[in-house]
């Protein structure tokens, strides 16, 4: 196999990889698991630091896999990588994790962290849908 052809096969794994952990792991916490635990019937305050304690461990983790998306996507793609959708998308979650962190210093930014949250979430499920950076189709 060729050096191109390892890098291009060690790029969609590191896609695929981080893509799953990082997006998965945010659907599954705020979707799955303290809506679990909710009806398991654990006292609401428990739940409560439960989700204080991931949520912002998640929202960071994200940030690092997006950031190594980012650099898959710039080395497929070059200088073309913000005229992507993925691209676009990957700000998007950068940006909205960097709100979220932020948010934490408000008075009142409980609100606006779980809008982070979310945004993060559904821009992840969009970048789901798109192909990989080598495959045709961008």
């Amino acid at each position: 196999m060729t050096t191109a052809g390892s890098n291009l096969r060690g790029g969609r794994i590191a896609w695929q990889l981080a893509q799953t952990l990082w997006v998965g792991g945010v659907w599954v916490l705020h979707f799955v698991l303290l809506p679990a635990l909710e009806r398991f019937g654990l006292a609401p305050l428990l739940i409560e630091e439960i989700g204080s304690f991931m949520y912002p461990l998640l929202v960071g983790f994200a940030a690092v896999c997006a950031l190594l998306q980012g650099l898959v996507l710039l080395s497929a793609l070059g200088r073309r990588w913000w005229q992507d959708l993925r691209g676009q998308l990957l700000v998007l979650v950068l940006v909205s994790a960097g709100s979220f962190f932020l948010a934490g210093f408000w008075k009142d930014g409980l609100y606006w962290q779980m809008f982070c949250f979310l945004v993060l979430a559904f821009a992840g499920l969009v970048l789901v849908l798109q192909p990989r950076p080598d495959e045709r189709g961008n």
